[in-house]
């Protein structure tokens, strides 16, 4: 009787550790509770113009809203805030405030976490890479429409520019979705 118990024993285990080691791994999914604002009229018209789309086109009231209170900020490399900041800080504050997802903090490892892409679909929100200096990933913006993306220049610190400006197009790299 003792072998018999001992065996069904046995056997239920065996059949959980089967059936629960088959089970595929599931990933952890962080759903945000991003919901698209409309923006004000000035905000639309204003980079509209910059891009050259229709005002309907600017939809991301709160990106355009960021990037307006960000723009001009200087670049400063480690910086995170409005007296200077770098291009991966810029893109994780976007993402940590209009999005409300978190990123890595540093481009080395944001282009790990990137669904590549053509150029051809991008779509906002989208990280965009560049190699300078020989440095693979040395910088990175955050697309926005119609070829144009925002960074912080070393130069002019955060900006819009059009990807196809033919001294930076030569730097780029690749981009992609963040997953």
């Amino acid at each position: 009787m003792l072998n018999k118990n001992i065996y069904y024993f046995f056997l239920i285990i065996c059949s959980l550790l089967i059936f629960t080691s088959c089970k595929s791994k599931k990933r952890a999914v962080r759903h945000s509770n991003y919901q698209l604002e409309k923006p004000s009229n000035k905000i639309a018209s204003k980079y509209a113009d910059e891009m050259g789309v229709s005002k309907g086109a600017i939809k991301n009231g709160k990106l355009y809203e960021f990037i307006d209170d960000w723009e001009g900020t200087k670049y400063q490399f480690g910086g995170l805030s409005k007296s200077g900041i770098d291009c991966s800080g810029l893109v994780f504050l976007i993402y940590q405030d209009v999005y409300h997802k978190q990123i890595p903090r540093i481009t080395s490892q944001q282009v790990e976490i990137i669904k590549r892409k053509y150029e051809n679909q991008f779509k906002e929100g989208d990280l965009i890479f560049f190699d300078y200096d020989g440095k693979k990933f040395s910088h990175v913006g955050l697309y926005l429409q119609n070829g144009y993306y925002v960074h912080a220049s070393t130069k002019k610190g955060v900006m819009i520019e059009k990807l196809q400006n033919p001294y930076t197009y030569k730097y780029f790299s690749r981009g992609g979705t963040v997953e």
